[in-house]
């Protein structure tokens, strides 16, 4: 087994299940009530908590809960290039949704930036700061164990990750000592339990961990701007896409992300 094939849970109550009705979706078409008027939404992993949030607050409106999958940007990217039915894509770079646009799979005219993050190095509960630029006393605390961090050739934290470190001039000392897993929650997951000493993810991660503490931040001028665009897919033909869509970059979901740790989507 792989450190990207280890297991991985979700850890937002229901979602398993609307995880797996999601996958049931993209595989086939419904003619059912229920998948006529719930938004598919394919979300990238990071966006777990904000995004119950805000689908929380949307059936309180009368809504149907939107089926929401979440996984890494890039796993969920390439099921949509391959014919996966969804309504709604939210990427967490803006590398994968340049991709299915260029394939002709977004409705350009509803792209738009839904939320921000940052990017922070965590040790396993508890554990004391650590100076980046300090690079002995990185070594001291990766030890003899890996680094966690999303997949850096493909998943975007992974990608924003590789990018800060090589700005560091830490990722030689870490290339061939990585612990890459299939999203940033999967990494998340290595550093809570112990199998890595640290691990790369979002602010945002961190903050819903129990397990995990924030040692470092990288700097912003380390990596590129961590940005999540949403865009409607053209495949759609959802009646609700749209209002959801529109419901998720409103003033109110705003204000919900926000409370999550993420700064919206108009905010540097």
């Amino acid at each position: 087994m792989t450190w990207a094939d280890r297991p991985f849970a979700i850890g937002r109550r229901g979602f398993v299940g609307l995880f797996l009705a999601a996958s049931l979706l993209a595989g086939c078409g419904s003619s059912t009530g229920e998948a006529e008027t719930a938004p598919v939404v394919f979300a990238a992993a990071s966006l777990q908590e904000a995004i119950g949030d805000v689908s929380e607050a949307w059936v309180r409106r009368g809504h149907r809960a939107p089926v929401v999958s979440f996984a890494g940007s890039s796993a969920l990217a390439r099921q949509i290039g391959a014919g996966a039915r969804a309504d709604l894509f939210i990427s967490a770079d803006e590398a994968w949704m340049d991709a299915l646009q260029d394939q002709g799979r977004v409705v350009v005219a509803s792209r738009a930036v839904l939320a921000r993050n940052r990017l922070v190095l965590v040790a396993p509960a508890p554990a004391a700061p650590l100076d980046l630029r300090d690079q002995g006393a990185f070594d001291a605390a990766l030890g003899e164990g890996r680094l966690a961090i999303a997949d850096p050739e493909a998943v975007p934290a992974g990608r924003y990750g590789k990018a800060a470190l090589t700005a560091l001039e830490l990722w030689p000392r870490v290339e061939g000592r990585l612990a890459p897993a299939e999203n940033v929650r999967a990494a998340l997951a290595l550093v809570e339990r112990g199998a890595a000493p640290l691990g790369v993810v979002y602010a945002t991660d961190a903050r819903a961990s129990e397990r995990a503490t924030v040692v470092a931040v990288f700097p912003a001028t380390t990596h590129p701007p961590i940005v999540y665009p949403i865009a409607r897919l053209t495949r759609s033909d959802n009646r609700e896409a749209e209002a959801f869509r529109r419901f998720l970059l409103s003033d109110e979901a705003a204000a919900i992300f926000r409370a999550r740790g993420f700064a919206a989507g108009a905010e540097s």
